[in-house]
């Protein structure tokens, strides 16, 4: 089993999300709200992701030494320098996920719910019982717990998968999509937050991460296999969640209407 091969059985996963019905919700200003308030939580644990394949591929501890693989930990910094330290619309050092707040900020959406619940994590160890004690909605809690297991594993080949086919590789499709629902002119800095994403993820970050996969699997079949089973979790994960902001939103309109 090969790239290839994943993303052939993949696609039907792909397609849904792709073309989920949430999407059309997204009309007015009100929806973008609803949309980045569910969604930031995504964008965050993202982050997770991305730091774990950080610490596991690459040298993070004292006193260093050579990594095993050179070029999985050059992917991963590449990705790391430009998802933590990019530059904003203003020429400002900040990570996509402080952009990501700046920008809800920016349409009024409400940023003291994660800020609370970030304020409500001390470690790793105890994270998965702060998600199930929080007042979450249950769609973002087992969306949150399925990234923090998945952590948990350490097996980096499974968080790449969680990491390129449950995330990476498919923001370009889904943002585009976003920003042409949203309007391109009215907000500057999540129109730059998306075209940003778009650029770096189409051209760049996808394209790595796919090549991480192949060096992580190499020629395992097990790890294939795995990465499989791990990636399609990982999209079934993300459509729940697409589905909770999509009645969360018709919800909301049906009280105002």
């Amino acid at each position: 089993m090969k790239i290839e091969e994943i993303e052939s059985i993949l696609q039907p996963l792909r397609e849904e999300l792709r073309n989920h019905a949430l999407y059309k919700e997204l009309k007015s200003v009100s929806d973008i709200q609803i949309f980045m308030e569910n969604h930031v939580y995504a964008v965050w644990d993202f982050m997770s992701l991305l730091k774990s394949l950080q610490i596991n591929l690459t040298c993070t501890t004292l006193p260093w030494k050579p990594v095993k693989n050179t070029n999985t930990a050059r992917f991963i910094n590449e990705i790391v320098l430009e998802e933590e330290t990019d530059v904003n619309e203003l020429g400002v050092l900040k990570s996509h996920y402080e952009m990501y707040l700046d920008a809800m900020v920016e349409v009024g959406a409400d940023t003291s719910k994660i800020t609370e619940f970030l304020n409500r994590i001390d470690d790793l160890d105890s994270l998965l019982q702060t998600i199930e004690n929080s007042d979450l909605n249950e769609a973002i809690k087992s969306f949150l717990t399925f990234t923090f297991e998945t952590i948990q594993t350490q097996e980096p080949h499974k968080i790449a998968a969680a990491f390129t086919f449950g995330r990476e590789d498919l923001i370009p499709d889904m943002f585009l999509k976003i920003v042409d629902s949203a309007g391109k002119d009215a907000y500057p800095k999540l129109e730059y937050y998306l075209r940003r994403h778009i650029e770096l993820d189409g051209d760049e970050h996808g394209p790595l991460s796919l090549k991480m996969i192949q060096e992580l699997c190499g020629d395992s079949d097990a790890k294939w296999h795995e990465v499989l089973e791990c990636s399609e979790k990982a999209l079934k994960e993300r459509i729940n969640l697409w589905s909770h902001i999509e009645a969360s939103i018709k919800e909301t309109a049906n009280v105002s209407g």
